[in-house]
């Protein structure tokens, strides 16, 4: 098990580096990589039993992840949530996900708030370049991230997230005669989101939708040690929209749809000279990089769908669905979960992952998600989610 985890180490300190130079045709699969994939690992049970979307949808605890704009119309003072995703647990058992997050409303229109992504790789079996062994290493990476969103007007919001992120995949063990090292740096979240309700006071029902953009994990490029390139890590772009009725106060459908797209170079046969760009130019050039042109560059973007039925805002049962083109990873698989509410201020959710591949790694990917809610909101000029 634990060669396993060698493995896979070296493929994420290697995607954006000497990958390329050892002859793998990049033409032949042009997909998109980077390291720090976790930070894109979809953390809450009730975003993922829904097609892994969330920009779109209504706000609670783990908007720190999907669109930190959202919180200002949270319906409660304060909120916590901690969620736990065991990771590829058909394979090993000690490799999993965490997240926590928590906010505070500090004001009518403005919120504060923290939450910190945790991914442990397992343990490492270190070996040296004769196979001898050369100890044991807890293989983790994690980022610290703290957010302030704030009501701009009565449909409108806006959210920035500055994060800490630190990688250390093997700590300082030697390949190719090269000391490892940790990677770490900053980067930062900005995020949009807007929502109109209209309301029927005689029966109780409401329509509500919502849009809401997110650019992710906006920062500086890392390196491991292995060369002096360095590699960027997953700066994405998701927009969404949602759609919220009900019809009597007491049963609730919402529907969301999400679309992404990795914002790092499109990878070419040969040597990856995109390594040799800064991070800007990387970045914001992802979207006309693509060797065939606009064709390619659609296909790099993925789309989650994703719906939820809620009764009398206490039980809810969730679906959707992800799909990425076959030419940009295929990733294809549906989602199902459900939850509920219990002493009005605290939720348990979980979410169960079917891949349309058969024996996928992903396979039976559960997840939970509990969370805590306290104090009601003070009356804003917005109309309520559920």
């Amino acid at each position: 098990m634990r060669l396993f985890f060698v493995g896979l180490s070296s493929l994420l300190i290697l995607s954006n580096t000497s990958l390329f130079a050892q002859g793998v045709s990049a033409d032949s699969l042009r997909i998109p990589s980077s390291p720090l994939q976790f930070l894109t690992f979809a953390p809450d049970a009730r975003s993922a039993a829904m097609g892994e979307a969330g920009v779109a949808l209504s706000a609670d605890a783990n908007s720190t992840y999907w669109n930190a704009s959202k919180l200002p119309y949270t319906e409660k003072d304060f909120g916590a949530s901690i969620s736990y995703t065991p990771w590829l647990r058909n394979l090993v058992d000690d490799m999993w996900l965490g997240y926590a997050s928590a906010y505070k409303k500090v004001g009518k229109r403005q919120v504060i708030a923290a939450s910190v992504n945790y991914f442990s790789n397992g343990e490492l079996d270190l070996r040296t370049a004769t196979g001898d062994q050369n100890g044991y290493f807890q293989s983790t990476e994690f980022a610290f991230n703290g957010t302030y969103a704030t009501q701009l007007g009565k449909n409108f919001s806006l959210g920035l997230t500055l994060k800490y992120i630190s990688s250390n995949l093997a700590g300082a063990a030697i390949v190719n005669n090269v000391s490892l090292k940790p990677a770490r740096t900053m980067a930062g979240d900005i995020s949009v989101y807007y929502k109109k309700q209209l309301k029927n006071e005689d029966t109780g029902g409401d329509l509500t939708w919502s849009l809401g953009a997110v650019l992710s994990n906006l920062g500086g490029k890392i390196n491991y040690g292995l060369s002096t390139k360095e590699s960027f890590i997953p700066t994405n772009i998701k927009v969404g929209g949602g759609l919220s009725f009900t019809a009597d106060g007491r049963n609730r459908f919402n529907f969301i749809v999400d679309a992404s797209k990795l914002m790092v170079p499109t990878p070419r046969a040969g040597v990856n000279v995109y390594d040799d760009k800064n991070m800007l130019s990387g970045v914001f050039g992802s979207f006309s990089d693509a060797p065939d042109g606009f064709k390619e560059e659609i296909q790099e973007v993925a789309l989650s769908v994703g719906g939820e039925y809620w009764y009398n805002n206490v039980f809810a049962v969730r679906g959707g669905y992800f799909g990425e083109h076959k030419n940009k990873g295929g990733r294809k698989f549906f989602t199902a979960g459900a939850g509920a509410k219990f002493m009005k201020n605290y939720a348990v959710d979980f979410a169960y992952m079917f891949p349309v591949a058969q024996n996928s790694p992903l396979a039976q990917t559960l997840r939970i998600s509990l969370s805590m809610y306290l104090n009601n909101k003070e009356k804003l000029d917005v109309g309520d989610d559920n």
